[in-house]
């Protein structure tokens, strides 16, 4: 049992997750959230703040361990005891005294609609909140951001080639007094995103391509900026999805804070005949009305060349589908594995009829 579940509520998981649990509802929190992503949403900042602050308690086993035996203000306020009519912390661990927030966390404000706000200050002595985009990028960094297909993270959120978040605004360091003195943040080098188009079966059989890239340089003999060639080897491999981030760090123009990171997103190419839908391919075939009535054969080639018959003996309703198990995409965490193929007919009916024609039709239906 714990003691409250705000900080689990505003990651949306239990409060027996684990800490992998936790970095996944805050990636996908925080990449939800980020004010960059929601310019016309106020609330978005907020929110970000929210899972960002939640996460650096519970991504932390001590702070975790106290909140779950506490509550949030217990470590707001250094681990002092709330007093009586709210007044000032009394001592915490180790005979420290801290203060406490007048009138507990209720005092400190809230979301609309009953959501939760977390103060950015604990008291004089008590824990400080980080800086929600100091937690957004030391996250990024220290997990390098390779969980699930999307391999997305990086994102340049206000565009390209943009800054991602910025040193942390917390960082410090002691001095002999125990004072805590602001060290200035290191220059991040930016991140530039590309599009890289392939074909439905190059994502299907996997493919080695490679990429020519102008980049600028520093020449330290003539101290100045020069244009050299560089030639990239990326692996397609099969199952890959449109927005798959393919990631070259260190590769791109030379700048104040180091050399350009850069990515390369998968966008597939039109297909002739499929349209992907996740792991299955969606083919329509397209029936006269006669041949809907009647009958109709027809073999279509899978994405893998081979030759299925498909028929039907009629009537066969527009929008009818059928179903061909494991003849899709490869599935990209099991490649051994694969999706369907699906097969939706679409019946095109004439345009115009002559009186005659209306009366046969009349008559045999």
């Amino acid at each position: 049992m714990v003691a409250e579940t705000k900080l689990y509520d505003a990651l949306s998981i239990n409060s027996n997750a684990t800490q992998e649990e936790i970095k996944k509802a805050y990636r996908k929190a925080a990449l939800k959230w980020h004010p960059d992503k929601n310019k016309d949403n106020p609330n978005a900042a907020e929110k970000f703040k929210e899972v960002s602050q939640a996460y650096e308690i519970l991504s932390d086993p001590e702070k975790r361990k106290l909140y779950d035996q506490y509550g949030l203000e217990f470590i707001l306020r250094g681990g002092a005891a709330p007093q009586p009519g709210g007044g000032g912390g009394g001592p915490g661990p180790g005979g420290v005294n801290f203060e406490g927030f007048p009138g507990g966390f209720a005092s400190m404000g809230g979301m609309p609609g009953g959501g939760i706000h977390f103060s950015t200050s604990g008291g004089g002595g008590g824990f400080n909140f980080s800086n929600p985009e100091s937690i957004f990028s030391e996250f990024f960094k220290s997990t390098g951001a390779g969980m699930g297909d999307d391999d997305d993270v990086f994102t340049n959120f206000s565009g390209q080639g943009q800054r991602l978040g910025g040193g942390r605004s917390r960082s410090y360091r002691d001095s002999g007094s125990g004072a805590r003195q602001h060290r200035a943040p290191t220059p991040e080098v930016t991140t530039v995103e590309r599009p890289l188009p392939v074909t439905l079966e190059e994502l299907f059989k996997g493919a080695h391509k490679k990429m020519k890239i102008k980049r600028k340089t520093y020449d330290p003999a003539t101290n100045k900026r020069k244009i050299e060639d560089k030639i990239l080897d990326m692996d397609i491999k099969p199952g890959y999805k449109a927005g798959t981030k393919i990631k070259f760090r260190g590769v791109g123009d030379q700048e104040e804070g180091g050399t350009q990171d850069l990515h390369f997103i998968v966008t597939e190419k039109e297909h002739p005949l499929f349209k992907r839908e996740d792991d299955n391919l969606r083919a329509v075939i397209e029936l006269d009305l006669k041949e809907a009535l009647t009958g109709w054969k027809r073999t279509i080639a899978t994405i893998d060349g081979k030759q299925v018959p498909i028929s039907g003996s009629g009537p066969t309703q527009p929008g009818y589908k059928e179903n061909f198990p494991h003849l899709g995409m490869p599935k990209s965490k099991k490649p051994t594995e694969r999706g369907d193929m699906m097969v939706e007919i679409k019946v095109k009916f004439p345009s115009s009829l002559t009186p005659a024609q209306k009366t046969q039709l009349k008559e045999i239906l």
